[in-house]
């Protein structure tokens, strides 16, 4: 390995434990509690090393966000796995909704970040860096269209307003189990998945969705220019 490589190979490795020590601590102590100083301390580091490496707290929680996205995966290769050639359009959606009930359950600190700490900066702040989690929750509007274009789901269904319904159900468990909120005798997992299967047979059968379709979240805004701004 030559000299090039090991400096990347090192510096790479000091940015790794930069972002796990931040978001073990943004998750136990809140983004708004931690530090530069704080996160240095953690992995006996400086603070104007830290910098180095990230200008601000906002690019850390950025960073984790990125690597949260990708963990959770591209729903078109969740729906396209080949073990499910043979599924219908429906099937594939569940499979879909599924993976983001898997993501919160296996990497519930990454979880607990991107979707509970109400103090992160908000990811609107960097639109274009997010291009691809845009283009993630499009394909999950599309997978639903998909449903209702082959009769799977009622002609008169938003796609858009269906696929908030399932994603506010799932994180409702996974909030209950985050939070320690079931009871022993509860399996989060079975719990969810009735979760998933209800919302999807409500669907199926046509129940008037009463919530208006609105602006969506955050990452469907456009960013405001200066003149808008001012």
């Amino acid at each position: 390995m030559g000299i090039k490589e090991r400096q990347e190979r090192d510096r790479e490795a000091v940015r790794r434990a930069i972002l796990d020590a931040a978001r073990e601590l943004f998750v136990a102590e809140g983004f708004r509690n931690v530090s530069i100083r704080k996160i240095a301390e953690r992995i006996e580091y400086s603070p104007a090393a830290i910098y180095s490496y990230f200008p601000s707290k906002d690019d850390i929680f950025f960073a984790l966000a990125e690597d949260g996205f990708r963990l959770l995966g591209n729903p078109a290769s969740v729906a396209n796995d080949p073990a499910l050639a043979s599924a219908s359009q429906i099937e594939r959606v569940r499979a879909v909704f599924w993976r983001f009930y898997e993501f919160s359950r296996d990497h519930p600190q990454y979880f607990a970040l991107m979707f509970l700490d109400q103090s992160v900066p908000r990811i609107s702040r960097e639109y274009e860096r997010f291009a691809f989690a845009r283009e993630c929750k499009l394909q999950i509007v599309q997978r639903l269209q998909a449903c209702i274009d082959a009769g799977e789901l009622p002609k008169t269904l938003d796609a858009f307003i269906a696929m908030r319904a399932l994603l506010v159900g799932l994180l409702g468990i996974a909030v209950l189990r985050l939070g320690e909120r079931l009871t022993p005798h509860e399996d989060p997992d079975l719990l969810a998945a009735d979760v998933l299967n209800l919302t999807l047979a409500g669907l199926r059968s046509g129940v008037a969705l009463q919530s208006p379709r609105g602006l969506g979240c955050a990452l469907d805004q456009e960013p405001l220019t200066d003149a808008q701004a001012s």
